[in-house]
């Protein structure tokens, strides 16, 4: 069964990333969600990306704000993917986080998506493993016909809702 990492580097992160981690499920992915700090616990940070391959981990997500050092932590620790989501957890709005996240040196790699949007991370998550699960791969199909679908029902709605006025 394919699985993800997912850490916060707070317990008040973990709200923003539920709707991520119910997708991540919904898709058939097991999750492994856990508190750590960068800045805190840097050796439990250090020892879950190390071992996480062992862990049969394929993908590790890390949510963190200000500083937003966990991603580059444990990228800097696997060969695994790395999916930094940088949390708005600051008077700036989270862009600390995003520019910490994006600006990795350059042999740490951490994949970004936008500030408190952990519905992308877990997509990102999803379309990495999708190269090797197929299953996962026939879900985001799916998922993108219903988006689209979605679109289409509200644009026949407004078409309708013109033709009235």
């Amino acid at each position: 069964m394919p699985k993800v990492g997912w850490l916060v580097g707070s317990d008040s992160d973990i709200p923003k990333c539920r709707p991520g981690i119910e997708m991540l499920m919904r898709f058939g992915v097991d999750v492994s969600a856990r508190v750590m700090s960068a800045h805190r616990t840097p050796d439990d940070a250090a020892k879950f990306a190390s071992s996480a391959e062992a862990e049969g981990i394929d993908v590790i997500v890390c949510a963190a704000g200000m500083a937003a050092h966990l991603a580059g932590v444990v990228a800097a620790h696997t060969v695994l993917p790395v999916i930094g989501l940088p949390m708005n957890a600051s008077a700036l709005n989270g862009m600390d986080a995003l520019l910490a996240t994006v600006q990795m040196p350059p042999g740490v790699p951490v994949a970004a998506v936008g500030v408190d949007n952990a519905l992308n991370a877990a997509l990102l998550a999803a379309q990495i493993l999708a190269v090797r699960y197929s299953d996962i791969r026939e879900r985001l199909r799916a998922y993108k016909r219903e988006m689209a679908q979605k679109v289409h029902d509200k644009d026949t709605k407004l078409q309708s809702e013109i033709a009235s006025w």
